[in-house]
């Protein structure tokens, strides 16, 4: 009977710490340690080295399996990746991230919060690191851009 209460204090413990950090996937093991320990209890003289044991253990692994990929599905649904096309950077602003120089598009500016290198850009103007843009228009795969007073 003590292994038993043990198994679903360890079981309900891993369930407390995926609950609170979801993500590892410890709640199947809890679900098998939950059930066992309940089966020691409920049969006294239950062996867990006996031919039950892995079956048992299938059975309650299974639907759990099966439960958990649809609850982590349902708290984190799939998003299609973001996109961005120049013409949506248009009246923007951004921060230069490499010296912009007139008719050459080696200059890099990154704008808004994004995450990456940055667009290539050229301006009208010398324009130094670190100063703020707005992007006027887009050429394919660069933009146009103006310093902001």
């Amino acid at each position: 009977m003590t292994w038993g209460i043990v198994l679903i204090a360890v079981g309900i413990i891993l369930f407390i710490m995926e609950a609170a950090e979801p993500g590892f996937f410890i709640a199947i093991p809890a679900g098998v340690l939950i059930t066992l320990g309940f089966i020691i209890i409920a049969v006294p003289d239950f062996d867990l080295l006996s031919l039950w044991t892995p079956l048992i253990v299938a059975l309650v692994v299974l639907p759990m399996m099966f439960l958990s990929m649809r609850y982590y599905q349902y708290i984190s649904p799939p998003s299609k990746p973001t996109t961005t096309m120049t013409t949506s950077l248009e009246g923007k602003e951004g921060i230069v991230i490499k010296e912009i120089k007139p008719g050459e598009i080696s200059g890099k500016v990154k704008v808004g919060d994004e995450i990456g290198g940055g667009w290539s850009a050229t301006a009208d103007e010398k324009i130094e690191e670190g100063a703020r843009v707005r992007v006027k228009k887009s050429k394919g795969v660069h933009v146009v851009v103006e310093r902001l007073n």
